[in-house]
């Protein structure tokens, strides 16, 4: 992939715009306040969310015990937000990226970093968050996007334990200049130029994560988990190439590493949702005791209906999606996996596609 090297010219940090008042979205903003001011921005039907992080300095529903600085406040006015905004951090929900990218597309001040921190594909339009961000931007913004991925708590990077992350663009000075306002002595940052493959990652390891979630929840062991991280991974890759990434890309952290931590980690919300399936309970059960918003159960039905779209052979995904939207045990599920007809590990396209080197 070749990169566009025309560049931005240095933006003084003023202050970062983060639009999301979710966990992530306030782990980032507590990282990102060590070099400047960040104004949060939430929805008007969560006051009490932006009241919390105002008044209390911290964001009590949704990253409870974390002490905000005092240069992080939060607003439900997104004009507020973004006025003289140095860079733009979305993090919202991946079924609302596009009505916050539409509202927000007149508001971005220009030639401003703006990074995608959601992972996930929008139901129906089978996008991925850099194709509707690209959508419903201006031209102008769309050499300015970057796209964050890899294996990343939000609780644990708000505690500041070591994280190592990814940003992706198409320009070599934008990443590399989004990619100077994340790091911090806790958060270490790689580039990369395929965007393709980062989102596909990020995104996709969520249906893997539930389908090893479920895998436990059957009481089945660390052969199974194995298996199913390994598998999940090649499905993955599968369909990056065929939609022009690479598969080296999903060989790290936006690939292996993101699944890796989301299939086994306690603190992985689509595993939990996974867990309480192979358990036998309901998905609106489980759903409605979450609290918080589990991206993979959206995703699976993107996910599969891509993967029928493209014809790529997806069997993880077709089983986690049978079971979240057909009613099919998870029991049963795993059944279909095992007996399913025999081939080859690695499939062609994947092993003939040229395998392209990210840049550090």
């Amino acid at each position: 992939m070749s990169l566009n090297k025309s560049g931005p010219k240095e933006i003084a940090q003023e202050h970062v715009a983060v639009l999301g008042t979710g966990a992530w979205g306030t782990a980032l903003a507590k990282m990102l306040a060590e070099r400047g001011r960040v104004v949060m921005w939430g929805r008007a039907s969560e006051p009490d969310v932006v009241k919390a992080i105002n008044e209390q300095h911290e964001n009590t529903r949704y990253l409870p015990s974390i002490r905000l600085p005092e240069n992080v406040r939060a607003t439900t006015d997104l004009g507020e937000a973004l006025r003289g905004a140095s860079m733009v951090v979305f993090v919202v929900p991946s079924d609302a990226t596009r009505e916050v990218a539409r509202a927000a597309a007149t508001l971005i001040p220009r030639d401003v970093p703006i990074v995608s921190a959601t992972k996930g594909i929008e139901n129906g339009s089978l996008m991925f968050m850099d194709e509707v961000l690209r959508d419903e931007l201006p031209e102008s913004a769309h050499r300015w996007l970057t796209f964050l991925s890899g294996p990343s708590f939000a609780s644990e990077l708000a505690r500041e334990m070591p994280t190592v992350v990814v940003i992706a663009g198409h320009s070599v000075d934008v990443v590399a200049n989004a990619q100077s306002r994340f790091i911090c002595r806790y958060l270490r940052v790689y580039s990369s130029d395929d965007v393709v493959g980062v989102e596909c990652g990020g995104a996709l390891k969520n249906v893997i994560a539930i389908a090893a979630g479920a895998a436990d929840g059957l009481g089945f062991g660390h052969n199974t988990r194995a298996a199913l991280i390994t598998r999940g991974l090649a499905e993955i890759a599968r369909l990056a190439v065929r939609r022009g990434g690479s598969p080296l890309t999903l060989a790290g952290l936006s690939g292996m590493g993101d699944l890796v931590l989301t299939c086994t980690g306690e603190l992985s919300r689509n595993r939990t949702v996974g867990i309480e399936l192979g358990r036998g309970r309901a998905l609106a059960d489980v759903l409605g005791a979450l609290g918080h918003v589990a991206e993979g159960v959206k995703t699976t039905k993107s996910a599969y209906e891509l993967s029928v779209k493209l014809g790529v052979e997806m069997p993880i995904t077709r089983e986690v999606y049978a079971t979240l939207y057909e009613g099919k045990s998870a029991r049963d599920s795993v059944a279909s996996l095992m007996t399913r007809d025999l081939g080859y590990e690695f499939d062609p396209e994947t092993i003939a596609r040229t395998m392209q080197p990210t840049y550090r």
